[in-house]
Formats: structure tokens, C-alpha cells, sequence
């Protein structure tokens, strides 16, 4: 298997930053990055990722910083990985609960900004069940804005960290072949790892049955394939997704049981990428569902794992960047 040659511990620390490098007020998207503005997300996490397996995992760098977590949607991984990130970082962090704020009461969006905007935080990170509301909330807080996910739009920290465990394992993305399987149609995941993954210069491939491929998606740069083994052919990377019922209306496919018999990841599907394919999976699995548990606990290839821990690490990186300009002198915008 490929790997990369490991980062010059000296040229890679956590001890400054140069926000020029990526001169956006917000993070609401892949879309629209330019690869060395991604390249430069990703080495920033790659500096904490070492720092994360210390005894001492803690720095002061937004210390007197706000956070807060709004998240309209549960999500266990993507909020405590934000937290242990602000915290790590030693930030206050703050999680509201939706469900019992004045929000469930029927606040609109925009009064919650204008809440939030007298707490004076220095970053909210959103996730909402409507696409765009994050970018609706971006334009009525002074505060940088990060993405937790927004409807089937977009979730850009689960591209980078993606990107970033491909990375320490295979070296450069560019050249490689990922194929992106399940529930496209609903998935924000899948979206921002197309823009990503295209942008690094990765060739992507799309598997699903016909009801759960977006129409027209083949303009976003990928192949569409209805069929595992001609779509796993020669992959380098299966990246597979979990099937969304709560976004379905409606029934897209006959059954659970023919939708593992034909899209499910086993080992008979897995035998058509290359040998050291790895195996990845944005959480939660259904495991017998869209993955095979042997599959998915295959430590030689399945990188689930990983993907977590380069999470909390990506999240730091995003905190730190947009975390230390914050004003309302620094009006950037993405």
C-alpha cells in the first residue's frame, strides 16, 4: 500500500498561523475552495493529529474565545468532536440544546441570530435540517460560521476528514479513484467529498440504485454506475454511506434485505477493487445494511476509526483558523 512520507515535525506546529492562506469568514462548504486553500486546511489538522495522542492535549490558543454548538439535528460524532476540539483549544464552549430552547418555540432563524448575536460569540457551529440555513444565519451574526452539516447540501469538516485520513495513507489524492456508494441522494456527505475530491485532482465514481442518484449529479464531474462490481472496479478508496430513511418520502428501494443483497459492502463486492482498497464510512453504519460488520472491522483496510480521530483533529484546525479572526473589523466572506 502507498504512503505518504510523514510531515516535518519542525516545519509542521500548531504555534502559528497565517490566515491568508485562507481568507474566508466562514466555512459553510466545500464548494468554491481553491485546492491550495484545502491543502493548507489539511496541513493545519495534520499538526494536531500527533498533539491529540499526548498526555497533554490541551493548548491555549482560543483561550477567551466563545463556541457554540446549535445543532437543530442530533449528531453524537459531529458535536462531540466540535466540543472536544474548543476545548482542546481552550475555548468556552457552549452546547444549546434546540429542543429545549425558544427556538422549538417557534423562534425564526433570524431572531435566533439576533440572540446569538448579543452573547458576542466568536464562532457558532450549525447544523439544521434545511439547506442554506446556515448560510442564512451567516449573513445575520458578526461571527464566523462553521458547518455541522446543512440539510442534503453540505457537510465540509466530514471531507476534510476524509481527505485528510486518505491522505496519511495513501499520499496525494490526485490520481486516485473513489467510489462514493448508497443513499447519494440525500447525503451532504457525498456532496462535499465530490467537490473535494474533484478539486484535489481524485476521479469519483457514484454507485446506487437509480432512485437514490440525484438527476443531472453527472455535472458535478463523476460517473454513475447501478452496479457494485462494475463500479468497484479498480477503486482505490470505497466510501460507502448510510441509507437516510428519516429524509425519505416515499420507498426507493423493495427491501433491507435486496438492498444489502445488491449494494450492501461484503467481501464478494470488495474483491473487485484493487487488493489494498480501504474501506471508509462517514457513521453511523448499519451494519447488514449498507456494510458487512467482517467489512467494516477489517483493521487492514476498513479506516473507520481513523476517520474519527481525524475528525476532532480537522475541527481544531477549523476552530483555530477562523477562531482568530473574528471582529467586526474582519469582514471576509466565502
Amino acid at each position: 500500500m502507498r504512503r505518504r512520507a510523514p510531515y516535518d515535525a519542525a516545519l509542521m506546529t500548531t504555534d502559528h498561523i497565517d490566515t491568508a492562506d485562507f481568507p474566508h469568514r466562514h466555512l459553510l462548504g466545500i464548494e468554491g475552495l481553491f485546492p491550495n486553500e484545502i491543502t493548507y486546511l489539511l496541513d493545519r489538522s495534520e499538526a494536531y493529529v500527533e498533539q491529540n495522542r499526548q498526555a497533554d492535549k490541551k493548548k491555549s490558543t482560543l483561550r477567551g474565545r466563545t463556541i457554540i454548538n446549535l445543532f437543530f439535528e442530533n449528531s453524537t460524532r459531529t458535536r462531540t468532536s466540535f466540543e472536544l476540539a474548543g476545548k482542546r483549544l481552550g475555548a468556552d464552549v457552549i452546547n444549546m440544546s434546540v429542543a429545549d430552547s425558544a427556538i422549538k418555540k417557534g423562534e425564526t432563524l433570524i431572531d435566533t441570530a439576533m440572540t446569538l448575536n448579543a452573547m458576542h460569540p466568536d464562532v457558532l457551529v450549525v447544523r439544521h435540517p434545511d439547506s442554506g440555513a446556515t448560510k442564512l444565519l451567516s449573513e445575520k451574526v458578526n461571527c464566523a460560521v462553521i458547518s455541522g452539516g446543512d440539510g442534503s447540501h453540505e457537510h465540509p469538516t466530514q471531507a476534510l476528514l476524509d481527505a485528510l485520513t486518505i491522505r496519511r495513507r495513501l499520499g496525494d489524492l490526485a490520481g486516485l479513484t473513489v467510489a462514493i456508494c448508497g443513499d447519494v441522494m440525500h447525503s451532504r456527505v457525498a456532496r462535499s467529498n465530490i467537490h473535494l475530491l474533484n478539486a484535489m485532482g481524485a476521479r469519483v465514481r457514484l454507485i446506487a440504485p437509480r432512485t437514490l442518484i440525484p438527476t443531472g449529479i453527472e455535472h458535478l464531474g463523476v460517473e454513475v454506475f447501478y452496479d457494485m462490481a462494475e463500479g468497484l472496479k479498480d477503486c482505490d478508496i470505497v466510501m460507502m454511506l448510510r441509507l437516510q430513511k428519516e429524509r425519505m418520502q416515499g420507498n426507493f428501494f423493495p427491501s433491507i434485505r435486496e438492498y444489502f443483497h445488491f449494494f450492501g459492502l461484503d467481501y464478494e463486492k470488495l474483491a473487485n477493487t484493487k487488493p489494498d482498497a480501504l474501506i471508509m464510512h462517514p457513521g453511523p453504519m448499519n451494519r447488514g445494511v449498507e456494510i458487512d460488520s467482517e467489512v467494516a472491522d477489517d483493521f487492514g483496510r476498513s479506516v473507520i476509526r481513523e476517520q474519527v480521530e481525524m475528525g476532532v483533529a480537522v475541527r481544531m484546525a477549523c476552530l483555530e483558523i477562523l477562531g482568530l479572526e473574528t471582529g467586526d473589523g474582519d469582514m471576509r466572506n466565502l
